[in-house]
């Protein structure tokens, strides 16, 4: 199964502290014990919310939403996509991480949905043919 691990935001996030030294290179060797392991798919950390900005939608309308964003602690700084066994493994590994800021902070796994859990449809089938061009990287 496929889970995106979301490194929940933090004032110091929000604030564009970088990370240390220190935590660059435990998150480098976490980094490669994913990968090493076959779980890590891709992985990314975020630029705070102030250089983000939202489309909200109503009907026909957009609306752009310039950040920072508040509630910090529903935004993300981070995140893996994961191949994993099943949500205990994806919890196993999550609790391997070096702590990913510099006091509290925390993890989000949520489960990526499949293809095969929406059934069979032409619109299935399409999704299915994208997810193939984009493997092949020919979008």
């Amino acid at each position: 199964m496929r889970v995106m691990v979301l490194v929940k935001a933090t004032k110091d996030s929000e604030a564009g502290a970088m990370p240390s030294e220190e935590l660059l290179e435990a998150m480098g060797k976490y980094n490669e014990e994913l990968i090493n392991a076959g779980i890590m798919l891709a992985g990314e950390g975020l630029k705070p919310s102030s250089n983000g900005k939202r489309v909200a939608f109503d009907g026909p309308s957009r609306t752009v939403i310039n950040g920072p964003f508040a509630a910090t602690s529903e935004l993300v700084a981070g995140f893996w996509l994961w191949q994993v066994k099943d949500m205990a493994d994806a919890v196993e590994w999550a609790k391997r991480c070096p702590n990913p800021m510099p006091g509290p902070s925390e993890l989000e796994i949520r489960p990526v949905f499949e293809l095969e859990d929406f059934g069979e449809s032409e619109a299935v089938e399409h999704h299915r043919k994208l997810g193939e061009k984009i493997a092949e990287n020919k979008i």
